[in-house]
Parts: C-alpha cells; sequence; structure tokens
C-alpha cells in the first residue's frame, strides 16, 4: 500500500494540487535512507504517469509519522507558496479526530500554552511564555463520545487547530491531563498494544488557482478509534 498502491490513497488532484491520505505508520518525508515515505510513493506515481519528466512535489505540512489524515501536496512552486501562506497565516482549517485515555467533564474547551521543540529529543513540551524560542499553541476541542472500556474511561475528541506546532495535540493533550490513547511518547505509562488515536479527518482550504474553498474528509482507521467506529 505505500508504494504500489499509493494511488489508493489520493482523495483529489489536478495541476495544481494532490490531496491524499496519510496511513499511520508512513512518514511524510523519511530521514532514513531506504525508508519509504509519502514524497517519495507520490513522486514516484507521478512519475509513471508522464515517464521522462520529473516531478514537481512540494510539502506544504506534515503529520507525525503515526498520525493517519489528510493531506494536501503542491504540484507547483506557485501553488506551494499560496497554500504555504495559507497554512501560516491559519487560513487553512485542520480538524482532527482524537481519543483520550482519561474522562472529560467538559463538554468542550480550548488549550493555550507555549510550547519549546527539543530537536534532539524529537519532543516538545509546555513552556513558561517568556522561554527563549517558546511558540504559542491554540487547540479547540469538544466532546463527542464517552465509553467505559475494561473499566477505563476512552474519550472520542473532535479538534480545532488555530496554530500547528510540533506534536501540538499530543502535547498539549497531555499537558491538560487528557494523554492520547497510544500515545507511546508523551503517554509512555497509558496502555499499549494500540494505534495512536489521532487522525486529521478533515483539511479546508482555498484552491491555489481558482480561489475556490475546498473541503476534504477521511474516516480513522486506527485501531484505538475502533470502539467508536460507528459514531462516526
Amino acid at each position: 500500500m505505500y508504494n504500489n498502491r499509493i494511488e489508493e490513497n489520493i482523495l483529489y488532484e489536478d495541476k495544481e494540487i494532490l490531496v491524499c491520505r496519510k496511513p499511520a505508520g508512513m512518514p511524510v518525508q523519511a530521514a532514513k535512507v531506504g525508508t519509504m515515505d509519502m514524497e517519495s510513493a507520490l513522486k514516484n506515481y507521478l512519475a509513471q504517469k508522464e515517464p521522462g519528466k520529473t516531478p514537481y512535489l512540494g510539502i506544504v505540512h506534515r503529520l507525525d509519522q503515526p498520525v493517519e489524515g489528510v493531506l494536501v501536496f503542491a504540484k507547483t512552486p506557485g501553488a506551494a507558496g499560496s497554500l504555504s501562506k495559507q497554512i501560516m497565516a491559519g487560513g487553512a482549517g485542520k480538524y482532527y479526530m482524537a481519543v483520550t485515555e482519561e474522562k472529560i467533564t467538559n463538554a468542550e474547551g480550548t488549550l493555550t500554552n507555549y510550547l519549546k521543540k527539543n530537536g534532539r529529543a524529537n519532543m516538545s513540551q509546555v513552556v513558561p511564555e517568556n522561554t527563549q524560542g517558546a511558540k504559542k499553541a491554540i487547540l479547540h476541542y469538544q466532546v463527542l463520545d464517552q465509553k467505559e472500556i475494561n473499566g477505563k474511561t476512552r474519550t472520542l475528541l473532535k479538534i480545532k487547530l488555530e496554530t500547528g506546532r510540533h506534536h501540538q495535540i499530543r502535547v498539549q493533550m497531555a499537558h491538560a491531563g487528557m494523554p492520547l490513547l497510544g500515545d507511546r511518547k508523551y503517554n509512555p505509562s497509558g496502555e499499549k498494544g494500540t494505534s495512536l488515536g489521532l487522525c486529521s479527518c478533515s483539511l479546508v482550504f482555498k484552491h491555489p488557482k481558482t480561489g475556490k474553498q475546498m473541503k476534504f474528509e477521511t474516516e480513522p482507521h486506527g485501531s484505538a478509534f475502533l470502539d467508536f467506529v460507528k459514531k462516526l
């Protein structure tokens, strides 16, 4: 599925953009030689469509390797610039489904923190506002459902990002006492043997050429969502 069948994950394509569904576990851009990633798989797909031509594929945003969901890529430099500006300015709507291990009493809420990335550890942490290198992070959440599973409460959330920081949802939710199911990086003492409970379920942006608003959606496939799948 990662390389030979990448076309099965394509949701939309035209001359300017390519929208696809990233499987959980597949990196957007691999750091290790020999590791298949979305960028390489999609470039191979585009090269096969037009033999002899080197395809352009611009990465304008990312999802963490264990996160599944919707991504948009640019097929021209102009589209890359337009999409990057939208995302940097908060003009693109990024919505996620998430499953936490804890019961959440508030039906909805907003989390505002300052995050600092530790590149060596590939982690981020909540820090005081005046910390050098700290960046403001804001997300809004809404409780969709709660279930008791093996004596433990799991909560299904819909999350809207206002900012796009490194590991933002995972860090902020863990800091707020609502760690994501299956997050072995920020919730190491949590339940084992399940996928990360995080899916980029909806992406809204303006087409870089026409200006038309476009919306793409997908449902989570990971095991963390199995108890809620009939609700989605």
